[in-house]
């Protein structure tokens, strides 16, 4: 009978570093996304860069993290999720401490295509080793914690960002993320696999069974997908995003033709037949899309109609941040009291809501009807957020967790280039009024976008996972291998 407390006792440090470790990650990816923003000025004056080559520091990182996500999160299935996050944290160090000694804009963006894959590799395992360290039941308050601290990151890159390049330059922002992903790297490597997740060795471990075909035909898919909806914008862009996007299409079609034949598919059958998960992805898809496109579209009315500097403008949408950060904890509660359908629902509707009050203002809007609206999208979206990527792990079989972070991550990062091309294009139709939010057509486009997470929301599932449920089914083991869980 005492068997069970040393186990407990030898589970419990595991799974607190696990945690630890998933919210630094997370947390430094978000950081570095939106510090590089301000440094990106700095940047282009000192290597005498032009304009299209600094946009490419961005767009060669989110073209190499959306292609790549999928077939990292399936790495970490195959190989052990803490194997991989050591991987792509040491490696996104190594790159960031490259790119602050960088002598030129070619050195730049090509280090920023290796943090790009380093960070795919990264990003999908903060979630498959939170789904193999936490039991189902469980998985809410870990993944609102990772949640917040992405919200308060993103939220002080901007300030931190703005401090460091003032006084040490653009290159101390990417010095910024080295020591915390270095650390985290180290730290992964030294704690061992749960036993339960270690992978299987024998007839079904050969190179085959990740599917480098599938692979290749999901990275061409969103790599030029993604690059299309970046490059849509630009003056002189549509030609190209139209046949990007006939590419990233062609390239999907192959892909599903694939996929029906493969004997060890990328994306597992059992996982895409799933409702919950599908449900789950299309409501962090449409809500990353319309809050990302908000903001894209409050940025420029903010500073360019209103004439407030970045400090300015960033103070008066900090309550999205503030409502992230302090909302993400009371979402596990929420849920298991109300079921995510209904708490997402109630996401997705406060979302809606705070996109359509801020399509209401007009150019002498105060502070306090943009800091209104501000709120109802930070409450809307860590709604969504922790509710959806909680139905998301939780409800993908535990052999696929790797593959289900990826699809929550691609998710994350396709939405809100899509929602930036949207209202880029739209204000673009409206030269003359369309930055100001109630003589264009960009919010209330990007209302109806948010709007699509309520339907979705409604097919999440009706009540909260309870101890002794399992997720789903476990694919077969080769024949003579117990199975082993954990």
């Amino acid at each position: 009978m005492t068997a069970p407390g040393p186990r407990r006792a030898r589970r419990a440090p595991t799974a607190a570093t696990t945690l630890a470790v998933s919210i630094v990650g997370a947390a430094v990816v978000a950081l570095d996304g939106t510090v590089l923003t301000v440094a990106q000025p700095a940047l282009q004056r000192d290597l005498h860069a032009s304009v299209g080559q600094v946009q490419w520091t961005s767009t060669a990182y989110l073209v190499a993290v959306a292609s790549l996500l999928v077939f990292a999160g399936r790495l970490g299935d195959r190989y052990g999720h803490r194997r991989v996050f050591a991987v792509g944290a040491l490696g996104f160090a190594a790159a960031s401490a490259g790119i602050a000694l960088a002598p030129g804009i070619g050195a730049v963006i090509a280090l920023r295509v290796v943090q790009g894959v380093c960070g795919a590799l990264l990003q999908p395992a903060t979630l498959g080793m939170l789904r193999t360290a936490y039991a189902p039941e469980r998985l809410a308050t870990p993944i609102a914690l990772r949640t917040a601290a992405i919200g308060l990151a993103a939220a002080a890159g901007p300030l931190v960002g703005g401090a460091l390049v003032s006084a040490y330059g653009w290159r101390a922002v990417f010095l910024l993320g080295v020591p915390p992903t270095l650390a985290i790297g180290l730290l992964a490597l030294a704690t061992p696999e749960p036993r339960a997740v270690r992978p299987e060795r024998g007839a079904s471990s050969g190179i085959a069974t990740l599917d480098p075909l599938g692979a290749a035909l999901l990275a061409a898919a969103l790599g030029l997908l993604v690059h299309g909806l970046v490059d849509a914008p630009r003056p002189g862009g549509t030609g190209t995003t139209l046949l990007v996007t006939a590419a990233a299409l062609a390239a999907g079609a192959a892909l599903v033709r694939h996929e029906r034949r493969a004997p060890y598919p990328l994306l597992p059958a059992e996982l895409m037949r799933n409702t919950p998960v599908r449900a789950g992805l299309a409501v962090l898809l449409a809500a990353s899309a319309a809050l990302f496109g908000t903001l894209f579209v409050a940025t420029y009315f903010l500073q360019d109609v209103q004439g407030l500097d970045p400090l300015d403008c960033a103070l008066r949408v900090l309550p999205l941040a503030v409502l992230m950060v302090l909302g993400a904890p009371l979402c596990p509660p929420l849920q298991r009291r109300y079921g995510p359908r209904r708490t997402a629902t109630a996401g997705a509707v406060l979302l809606t809501l705070g996109v359509l009050l801020l399509s209401r203002l007009d150019a002498t809007a105060s502070a306090a009807s943009v800091g209104t609206g501000s709120a109802f999208l930070g409450a809307g979206f860590v709604t969504l957020m922790v509710t959806a990527t909680s139905v998301v792990v939780h409800r993908a079989p535990e052999a696929h967790a790797g593959v289900a972070g990826g699809l929550q991550q691609t998710a994350m990062n396709v939405g809100p280039a899509l929602g930036v091309a949207t209202a880029a294009l739209l204000l673009a139709l409206v030269p003359d009024g369309g930055f100001v939010p109630d003589r264009g057509a960009a919010l209330p486009a990007l209302a109806v976008i948010a709007a699509l997470a309520i339907p979705a929301a409604l097919a999440l599932p009706g009540a909260a996972p309870h101890r002794g449920t399992r997720p789903g089914p476990t694919p077969p083991r080769p024949e003579g291998r117990p199975c082993v869980r954990s």
